[in-house]
């Protein structure tokens, strides 16, 4: 792939979707369908899955959850619940327009931590697939893809959107002036003192995503990088 000036690299949970009230909507809706025993032992085994892959297997979650209920018939449901949640009304107020926005200076590319089955499923329902042309990176650990995401798309500067200042902190640390990073200070990271003070600050902070379409990020680029985008 040829090489190109720009290409934002954009996060999804809590930095396009607000993944933790897509989570609250799991916990509230599986007790009303299932029961809390359900629901708890759900959420038990989701955790314990995270532990032993370093993703949120919520498809494989639901399949133990069916195999230690004896077969319960009635949880045969539960994938088709979780697939079709219609992730679009959780969208963070201007997600869609920023990814379009931020087509008009460069490549916007998806780079999210995952699985192969249910975060691809989440991107297409929210709309952010056909936002960015499909273009989606994704990894168990992004942070650990590093030399694969630039050989995937190669360019002279790189913007990282991400909610996690950890994730933000590894990418400048290789990457250093090649990469602009920006935190939208959304979901359980805003507000966790110990998360933000372990890292670097990022290039730029915003309250949340919709903020960068009020903001000047291209003087704000050329200041950061001294590079003239189109």
């Amino acid at each position: 792939m040829p090489q190109i000036d720009l290409v934002f690299l954009v996060d999804v949970d809590n930095t396009l979707i607000d993944n933790d009230a897509v989570r609250e909507d799991f916990r509230r809706d599986i007790a009303r369908s299932y029961g809390t025993a359900y629901r708890d032992r759900y959420w038990a085994i989701q955790e314990e899955l995270f532990v032993t892959l370093g993703y949120r297997d919520y498809l494989g979650a639901a399949q133990q959850l069916w195999l230690e209920s004896g077969y319960d018939m009635q949880l045969l449901s539960l994938a088709a619940y979780l697939l079709d949640y219609p992730f679009a009304r959780r969208l963070y107020p201007g997600a869609l327009e920023v990814l379009r926005a931020l087509r008009r200076w460069g490549s916007a590319v998806i780079l999210t931590d995952g699985d192969a089955i249910f975060q691809p499923r989440k991107i297409e329902r929210a709309g952010i697939a056909k936002a960015v042309d499909d273009r989606i990176l994704i990894f168990v650990h992004k942070e650990d893809a590093l030399d694969d995401i630039r050989r995937r798309y190669p360019a002279r500067h790189y913007v990282l959107i991400d909610d996690k200042p950890r994730i933000l902190s590894a990418f400048k640390a290789s990457w250093g002036r090649d990469v602009t990073t920006i935190w939208p200070r959304q979901g359980q990271f805003a507000s966790d003192p110990a998360a933000q003070t372990a890292h670097p600050a990022p290039d730029l902070t915003i309250l949340r995503i919709g903020d960068l379409l009020e903001i000047d990020l291209e003087a704000h680029l050329q200041r950061k990088t001294s590079m003239v985008t189109t």
